[in-house]
């Protein structure tokens, strides 16, 4: 999937903040980075605005999501498509 795909797929909105294109600058997220393992496949992509891409920076989204309840609810909420191992692990952080 191409950048344009991956914003259209998630609504032009943020999977973690929930804030949404014109009023905030979008990127391509990886939720396992790439530096971590993680691959350019649909399931590892997600849209992120350009301050929670930041601010997660080369951790994994369970990692940064582990202590943000909203963001994390959100996130499996809005990403069904992430794949299920990286989902489980997501849930599996705030235990």
């Amino acid at each position: 999937m191409n950048r344009s795909e991956i914003f259209a797929r998630d609504d032009f909105t943020c999977v973690y903040c929930g804030e949404a294109s014109p009023e905030v600058e979008l990127s391509v997220d990886h939720v396992e980075p790439r530096m971590r393992g993680g691959d350019n496949s649909s399931g590892n992509l997600v849209t992120a605005c350009v301050g929670c891409n930041r601010a997660k920076g080369g951790r994994a989204a369970w990692a940064y999501l582990a202590s943000r309840p909203e963001q994390r609810a959100r996130f499996l909420t809005q990403a069904p498509y992430v794949w299920p191992r990286l989902r489980e692990a997501i849930r599996e952080a705030a235990e």
